[in-house]
């Protein structure tokens, strides 16, 4: 992380939360997550503590980080069945910081990554914990949009196609061509488009390491975290990402599954387990969701290597510098679509 708090930005902070009764007093501010997209701090008075939440320092891409749409669909979530953090307060660029950010509560718990921590470590947690996360998605692939006044984040029609075109934008040159090593994948993408499955809120980036655990039993989840990715589209989008960031006992982790290294562990439940209870509690037909796997890997290679461009350019997180992390994602992705076999 290139940023932290001054003395001067932290004092600002302390008159902001007083003066809306959030906070009293000094604060105390440590970075929480893993660093590598919006920040996050946990702020604390000794009393009381909240999360602040802002976009990384700039250079940021067009239409990225947009701090007050994360906000505005906290807010529309909060009261669903969906359990997201209640957003407490919110500042306009240069009111406190040179960027927008959020202020919410805290939700205590657990996030989850290379193990289950105790008291949840035992099967049967583990499989309460694995259903809670699929029914979440469920229920957030249920909630009414329109009724929640959502109907501007997003263009759910023709989402697929759309999504895919926008990813190879990223890192195709200026005749529209991919690096050799993106083609394949590509090609079979474009030439199996589905139509989509419905009209949702979609999460983006929906995984064990983005989701707080409750720290107590049964193993559930208490807040689904980092909506900066969030929009309306196919929720199979959901599923397919989901699937694509758990570890199958021995295949090759990507750096996404390497995350949710836990996941392996005993009474969890499986990927094709996973999409049956999804299948079961919404009646969405999932069997088209090679696809969607196949896309969610492909599009965190784009990711992965529009970052590593970026760090050449000496403007980026150095965590992406590695081109092999590119190199993952691919194989995985040429493993999910079968393509891999006639290549």
């Amino acid at each position: 992380m290139a940023w932290d708090w001054t003395p001067d930005s932290l004092g600002r902070l302390e008159a902001f939360l007083g003066e809306r009764g959030i906070t009293d007093g000094s604060l105390t501010t440590r970075a929480i997550g893993d660093g590598h997209s919006n920040l996050t701090f946990l702020v604390s008075d000794g009393t009381r503590s909240v999360v602040v939440r802002r976009p990384p320092p700039p250079p940021i891409p067009a239409g990225a980080h947009d701090m007050l749409r994360e906000a505005a669909l906290l807010s529309a979530l909060h009261g669903t069945a969906v359990p997201v953090p209640e957003v407490l307060a919110i500042a306009q660029a240069d009111d406190i910081l040179d960027v927008p950010f959020y202020v919410m509560s805290f939700a205590a718990g657990h996030v989850v990554t290379q193990r289950t921590p105790p008291p949840l470590d035992l099967p049967d947690q583990r499989l309460s914990v694995g259903h809670s996360l699929i029914d979440t998605l469920a229920d957030l692939h249920a909630v009414d949009w329109r009724g929640a006044g959502l109907e501007k984040m997003g263009r759910p029609e023709g989402f697929n196609a759309r999504h895919l075109n926008r990813m190879r934008r990223l890192i195709a040159d200026s005749g529209g061509a991919l690096p050799a090593d993106f083609v394949d994948v590509d090609a079979w993408l474009q030439a199996n488009v589905p139509t989509e499955s419905g009209a949702t809120i979609i999460h983006c980036d929906y995984r064990i390491g983005n989701v707080m655990l409750a720290s107590d039993a049964p193993g559930r989840i208490a807040a689904v975290l980092d909506w900066e990715l969030a929009t309306l589209g196919d929720p199979l989008i959901d599923v397919g990402y989901l699937l694509a960031t758990i570890p199958v006992l021995g295949e090759p982790m990507n750096p996404t599954s390497e995350l949710s290294a836990a996941l392996l562990e005993e009474g969890y439940p499986t990927r094709d387990e996973l999409t049956a209870r999804y299948a079961h509690r919404t009646g969405r037909d999932v069997s088209n969701l090679d696809w969607y796997t196949t896309f969610a890997l492909w599009k965190l290679a784009v990711l992965y290597e529009y970052s590593r461009r970026r760090v050449d350019h000496g403007i980026g997180d150095p965590y992406y510098a590695d081109p092999d992390l590119v190199q993952r994602f691919l194989a995985d992705a040429r493993r999910a679509s079968g393509s891999h076999q006639s290549l």
